[in-house]
């Protein structure tokens, strides 16, 4: 009797004992995986596969946009320091910063020269024309012409180094400029004895046409 009573206990007990892990796991839910941290991972660093860990945590407990797979963070570079253990997510990963492109539209082309200027007047958002002077024979003159008009400064600063021209400034000009005026500038800085940039005046937008003067100076 004594043999059968604790074995009905005993029965009752696990059974209590099922019952109680059951109603745990309920409340808990049920288990998965979420990524950690395998180290203490600085920030700025970009993640590699050896940095991180798979725990396996009640549902209940695991925080709100951890990532799940390893995959979706590594190459990411971490806004923020993750010490060992630390959960991490897509939210701790820095968002990939747009490629800032030149202030040009469709068809434009930002062109760099280096020509005789004054740097104190060609500067951005001023306007230009562009003087081209080739070169003739036994390295005179050939001639000038007004190559470009009205063109857009986008950015100027001194040209240190390069040659004076008669106590004349050269500077470095971004132009905002067409495909094709793009080419031709870009042959002028070989075939040109010199190029010359001419400020114009706020406002001024006429335009002169094509004048080229020659040896004659006409």
């Amino acid at each position: 009797m004594l043999l059968g009573l604790a074995l009905v206990l005993g029965g009752l007990a696990a059974g209590d004992v099922a019952r109680r892990e059951s109603a745990v796991r309920a409340q808990l839910g049920p288990a998965v995986d979420v990524v950690v941290a395998r180290a203490d991972i600085a920030a700025g660093k970009r993640v590699a596969a050896g940095d991180l860990a798979v725990r396996r945590v009640p549902a209940r407990y695991a925080p709100v946009g951890a990532a799940t797979v390893p995959e979706t963070l590594i190459g990411g570079r971490l806004a923020a320091a993750v010490r060992r253990g630390g959960y991490l997510g897509e939210d701790l990963i820095e968002a990939d910063r747009p490629v800032a492109g030149p202030p040009v539209g469709k068809g434009e082309r930002a062109a760099e020269v280096v020509a005789l200027g004054p740097p104190a007047l060609v500067v951005p958002g001023a306007r230009v024309d562009v003087l081209v002077t080739r070169d003739g024979e036994g390295g005179a003159a050939a001639g000038t012409e007004l190559a470009l008009e009205d063109v857009e400064v986008l950015a100027a600063r001194d040209a240190p180094g390069a040659a004076r021209d008669e106590g004349a400034d050269r500077v470095a000009a971004t132009l905002r400029v067409s495909v094709r005026d793009a080419v031709y500038l870009a042959a002028a800085q070989s075939f040109a004895r010199e190029l010359r940039l001419l400020p114009r005046a706020a406002g001024d937008d006429r335009r002169a046409g094509p004048i080229v003067i020659g040896q004659g100076l006409g």
